[in-house]
């Protein structure tokens, strides 16, 4: 430690270095001043002092050497001793550590940096009993005297790849906080089962709950594996089924179920969750991703084919190296492209490129090993084995992996229906270019104009305006589609070494208005370059390559002829501090060295830039690999029960949570793997457990606990509410509204009108308005299909916990505010699909009773109670006439909105009209100018339904 005397004290006397020396104990295991020195002072001082206090001899603060028992004796510039043994508080080394005397500068001087009370203690301990400093050899052999009983009670020392320093590489863990690098046990008996487990720590005295009744059952099932309710008539089936073939009846269900196509939307989106899933790159720019939809038609495919976790690891890390030529790997790569993104000309590229190496490192960390490995990129790991050299040796893995948009063809199987919709765009593009020409030729008179004003000769910039419009001119007008004559001509002019000022500078003349507009035309062509992506043959993908110069992305990236040559072949390094800038030492691809000590686990990369991925991916993806294995049956569990077994499932470090069962934990692993990777066949296993069946209610007999507690032993199961997307999915199938077609491009649901027209600003300018899709069948797909822009979120998706896509969503929340009754009982949404169920019904129906036991049936899967049957009965014969006497306006879609701004060149306001094309041919849902006042009336009734807990929530 630096230790500065503030003020000055008195003289200290200087006791005889043989005050260092106390008597040894017998057979050499120290006293307990040198146990004390050699477990706690020694590593203390590595990690706290000697960075400036004898790291560097050439360097060393204050004067003050902490390297030898001398030096630390002698003290530093103050010229008083640091230490005098057998008096701490005398030691100018503990009183500056204290940081509360007057006398002495706190030590170490940051406050991040300070000790805690434990290892002050330490401090004051030790040079209480005479500040003992044995020589190495004798360190060493108290070490080793005392190595079972120091491990036990301060843990245990991990082999690593070794950290920044000696005392990190040295730490020590508690052995519980190293569970996830353990190997996973194997399975150990036939008998060994999910409810033998759960037996095992039921808690004393508790009889969990009965199994739940077939209708909770095939609701609860169902929704776990389709994301939508069963009908009626599922119902009746699996009723009846439960009553003549009880033992059958659960496994005939789940089979139905998994061979349902919509198994593998509804794990998709668990999954989208999890890897950040957007169509838009985020930041400030938040261009479209046209072709990502394909990704996530990736993973729907992927699930409902039950595809082995383990090929499924492969084909997302390094599809384009096992197989090039295969359009569905390149498809698969897209999950290395999720995370958010920009390259903007104001910003620096390297830092762009470095800020992708660490999205991808991490996300890859996170995703399939349960760690957030960028808690590692500018120190070692703070509370898990690690190091700094590990994530940057991840990172290396991918150092020569670039981004492009890459030639992949459609497969038989995609869905490539609704590509007339560019239709749309095409007409903004034409808008966009007529505005741009309109203003070239402003541009051109204004040039005319600048020459009177200057008293120059127009004649060689007339004859460079010749050349341009013909064609001939090598300037923007050959790179950009929109006329640029105007831009053509002055590049022609400087090419011809014309000085600037004899020719007009560039926007001459302009009014804050065709700044504004050409500006919005011309970064609105640059937008839609993104945005008919979606319609082309092209993947979101990655490939293996030297990184290309650029100083901005504009447009979709694509392979370039070479990808080996042009650039720069990366080498990484570690970064010190985390800064771009800062290289240190070179690091090869590798993997996390933890494994190979506590699962003796490892593997050797290639460093040739070819195969680093695939290797890597055969590591991450292997049935040893206990993190992987562990990571994935943990999520999957989740899905089920909405409680993990270890409560972080994107951190199964020491910070997260310790799994409340960890031998079920381990067979659910071991068993996955046994099975071939089977999601399939890991849905059968926890579906049939008497645990996953159980009633949810809190009737357990003999039992103090807590529902918390009850629901965490799995005694009773947990009820969840549905997601924001089984919400709306669960509404648009009891109205029959929901277009059940698979996959393909997104599409845009209605979503709040003044969220929809509220400006946006992507890629410097104003982002397009939301426009629903012109069809209700259109509109009315799941809502995994639906566009999700990283800037623009749907408020009734985000009220009810849908998450944001910049960070990985390890758990689902479930809050309760207020603005979830505003969404549910009093948006637009909800009205429309009360009016749209209220139609069916009463088409389906010739009788009121009737048509209240049918809305029973669709929306809560059972029939009412003759008390419910008179409530309703009542509550819709007394809106009728209230009705009647309503007036509803016609819908009018807005074709245009305003929009305003302040112009940056000039800081004056101006304003334009957006034209909303596709709003000219929407066909509107379901007007209540278009029923009946009955309808009407009735439509209240579905309402309050479609708002009860009993269809909110799954049982």
């Amino acid at each position: 430690m630096e230790m500065k005397r503030i003020t000055r004290s008195k003289p200290l006397i200087l006791t005889a270095l043989a005050g260092l020396l106390a008597a040894e104990a017998a057979h050499g295991e120290g006293t307990e001043g040198e146990q004390l020195f050699v477990r706690r002072i020694v590593p203390l001082l590595h990690e706290k002092c000697l960075s400036c206090h004898g790291q560097d001899e050439t360097k060393i603060k204050g004067g003050y050497d902490l390297r030898t028992p001398g030096a630390a004796l002698k003290g530093g510039d103050s010229e008083l001793p640091g230490i005098v043994p057998g008096k701490p508080e005398e030691s100018p080394l503990y009183l500056a550590s204290t940081r509360e005397h007057e006398d002495w500068e706190a030590m170490p001087p940051k406050e991040a940096d300070k000790l805690y009370a434990d290892q002050i203690a330490w401090i004051k301990d030790w040079i209480a009993a005479g500040a003992p400093w044995p020589d190495d050899a004798k360190a060493k052999a108290i070490a080793e005297a005392h190595a079972k009983a120091w491990e036990a009670e301060d843990g245990i020392v991990v082999k690593t790849a070794g950290g920044l320093s000696p005392e990190w590489t040295n730490r020590r863990y508690q052995p519980d906080g190293l569970w996830g690098y353990q190997k996973v046990a194997s399975v150990s008996a036939e008998s060994d089962s999910i409810d033998s487990f759960i037996a095992k720590r039921m808690p004393e005295g508790v009889t969990p709950a009965p199994a739940a009744d077939p209708k909770t059952f095939i609701r609860r099932a169902t929704f776990d594996l389709t994301g939508l309710p069963p009908t009626p008539e599922e119902i009746a089936a699996f009723e009846a089924d439960s009553i003549h073939n009880p033992q059958s009846a659960i496994p005939n269900l789940l089979d139905r179920l998994l061979d349902s196509p919509h198994y593998g939307e509804r794990m998709a989106q668990h999954w989208l969750d999890v890897v950040r899933y957007a169509d838009s790159s985020g930041f400030a720019n938040d261009y479209e991703r046209g072709n990502a939809w394909r990704y996530r038609d990736y993973v729907v495919r992927s699930f409902n084919e039950d595809k082995p976790y383990d090929q499924f690891i492969k084909e997302q890390i390094a599809g384009d190296e096992i197989d090039p030529t295969n359009p569905e790997l390149l498809v698969a790569t897209g999950f290395l492209r999720m995370g958010p993104w920009e390259l903007t000309g104001m910003e620096v590229a390297k830092i762009a490129r470095q800020r992708f190496l660490d999205d991808v490192t991490n996300s890859v960390g996170v995703t399939f090993l349960a760690h957030s490995l960028e808690c590692a990129r500018c120190h070692d790991h703070k509370f898990d084995p690690v190091p700094t050299a590990d994530y940057y040796s991840i990172q290396a893995v991918f150092a020569t992996t670039q981004l492009a948009e890459r030639e992949a063809a459609f497969l038989p199987d995609e869905n490539t229906n609704g590509f007339e919709e560019r239709a749309y765009l095409e007409k903004k593009r034409e808008e966009y270019r007529d505005t741009l020409a309109r203003l070239d030729r402003v541009l051109l008179e204004n040039a005319q104009g600048w020459f009177r004003e200057n008293g120059k000769d127009p004649a060689r910039w007339n004859a460079a305006v010749t050349q341009a419009q013909k064609g001939q001119g090598k300037g923007n007008a050959g790179r950009r589609d929109f006329p640029d004559v105007f831009g053509a001509a002055r590049n022609l002019m400087m090419k011809d070494g014309v000085p600037e000022e004899e020719f007009p500078p560039k926007l001459v003349g302009f009014t804050p208005e065709q700044f504004g507009m050409e500006r919005v035309a011309r970064k609105g062509l640059e937008r839609l370059r993104w945005e008919m992506d979606r319609y082309e043959p092209y993947a979101l993908a990655v490939y293996t390559g030297a990184t290309q110069e650029m100083k901005a992305v504009l447009a979709p990236l694509r392979v370039p002829k070479n990808p080996m040559a042009g650039g720069e072949l990366e080498q990484t390094t570690i970064l010190t501090g985390g800064d771009p800038f800062g290289a240190g030492p070179k690091v090869k691809p590798g993997v996390l060295s933890v494994l190979s000590g506590t699962a003796e686990f490892g593997a050797t990369l290639p460093e040739t830039p070819q195969g680093r991925r695939a290797a890597f991916a055969d590591w991450v993806a292997h049935p040893d690999n206990p993190l992987t294995t562990r990571a994935i049956v943990n999520r999957v569990w989740m899905w089920h029960f909405g409680e993990p077994l270890a409560g972080n499932p994107n951190n199964f470090g020491s910070t997260g949570k310790k799994p409340t069962h960890p031998e079920l934990l381990d067979w659910l692993a071991a068993t996955f793997v046994e099975s071939g990777w089977s999601f399939k066949d890991l849905h059968r296993v926890i579906m049939t457990s008497e645990a996953y069946g159980r009633s949810s209610k809190f009737e357990v007999q003999g039992s103090k606990l807590s529902r918390e507690e009850l629901e965490k032993s799995y005694a009773v199961f947990k009820p969840r509410r549905l997601s924001a997307e089984e919400l709306r999915d669960a509404m648009l199938a009891a109205t029959g509204e929901l277009n059940r077609t698979m996959g393909g491009i997104p599409n845009r649901p209605e979503i709040n009108l003044e969220a929809a027209m509220q400006p946006r600003q992507v890629m410097g300018t104003f982002a397009s308005a939301w426009v629903p899709n012109p069809k209700p069948e259109q509109r009315h797909r799941r809502s995994l299909y639906a566009l999700k822009l990283r800037g623009q979120s749907d408020p009734a998706m985000e009220v009810f916990n849908a998450p944001a896509p910049d960070f990985s969503c390890e758990r689902r929340e479930a809050s309760t505010v207020t603005p979830q009754v505003f969404a549910l009982f009093n948006s637009q949404a909800s009205q429309s699909r009360a009016l749209a169920l209220a139609k069916r019904i009463l088409d389906e129906t010739s009788e009121e009773r009737a048509a209240i036991e049918r809305v029973f049936l669709l929306v809560l899967g059972r029939r009412p109670s003759e008390s419910e049957i008179t409530t309703c009965l009542d509550h819709w014969r007394t809106m009728v006439p209230l009705q009647e006497k309503a007036v509803y306006p016609e819908f009018k879609p807005p074709l245009t909105v305003r929009r305003e701004a302040v112009e940056e060149n000039t800081g004056e306001k101006f304003a334009f009209d957006e034209k909303l094309h596709a709003y000219a041919d929407f066909v509107p849902d379901l007007q209540p100018s278009d029923c009946d006042a009955r309808t009407r009336a009735f439509a209240d009734v579905c309402l309050a339904l479609l708002n009860a807990n009993e269809f909110v929530y799954v049982y």
